[in-house]
């Protein structure tokens, strides 16, 4: 386990470099099936980049009775800075969380979060400077429809290239424009460093391009772009 200075440093050299990046390199080193479903989304689109280690918060559909999810409550309470929320259980039609919770994970200074389901409030989570990546958007509570079952421990959720992708506590979670990956925590600081290898070649490349080379040269000189 890295030091919460250490894990913070990883965390913010990875807001500087690409998810499509981040992705190339992890298929390059044999982790082929790490993207997630293009039906996550950030909500507003103007959300910004994620970007924090995976702490799994999993339910489900299941009627209940009562006024709220205490589970749901205890697991938020052990968020920790530096971490993504990830939320897994397949709702179908309901949110998971809104603006009040969302301002709790926040305060614990959750980096963000990454739903498998839905949210609501986006105005309000927006105007926190809170990104959220979900599936989709409604303004249905899920209060005595989808209830947290367990947190911390693996979580499915849907793949780009196959139909699940597995996220473990602690795994480094990486969205941005182009969608969310997922960097096994074996994987997080070599794929951080060929990222950025990569990233300042790609400067290079578009100031060579845009100063007038061709595609062709530059290919010859960096390889692979």
């Amino acid at each position: 386990m890295l030091d919460p200075e250490s894990a913070e440093a990883i965390r913010q050299r990875y807001l500087k470099v690409d998810a499509a990046t981040v992705s190339d390199v992890l298929d390059a080193l044999g982790y082929l099936h790490q993207g997630l479903a293009a039906t996550f989304a950030p909500y507003p689109q103007t959300a910004g980049k994620l970007a924090g280690w995976a702490y799994n918060i999993c339910g489900e559909m299941r009627p209940y009775a009562g006024s709220g999810d205490a589970d749901k409550m205890k697991a938020v309470d052990d968020l920790k800075p530096g971490c993504v929320s990830v939320w897994s259980g397949a709702g179908d039609g309901v949110c998971f969380f809104g603006e009040l919770i969302a301002l709790g994970m926040k305060t614990r200074g959750c980096a963000g979060a990454l739903v498998d389901g839905g949210i609501r409030d986006i105005e309000w989570i927006a105007k926190q400077g809170f990104p959220v990546y979900a599936r989709y958007r409604t303004p249905v509570q899920s209060i005595g429809r989808w209830k947290v079952t367990t947190w911390q421990v693996p979580a499915y959720l849907p793949g780009a290239t196959k139909q699940h992708v597995i996220v473990n506590p602690g795994d480094f979670v990486l969205g941005d424009a182009d969608g969310v990956i997922v960097v096994p925590a074996d994987a997080v600081e070599k794929a951080l460093n060929e990222a950025e290898r990569l990233t300042a070649s790609e400067v290079k490349i578009r100031a060579e391009l845009a100063a007038g080379a061709t595609l062709e040269q530059v290919l010859a000189k960096y390889g692979r772009v």
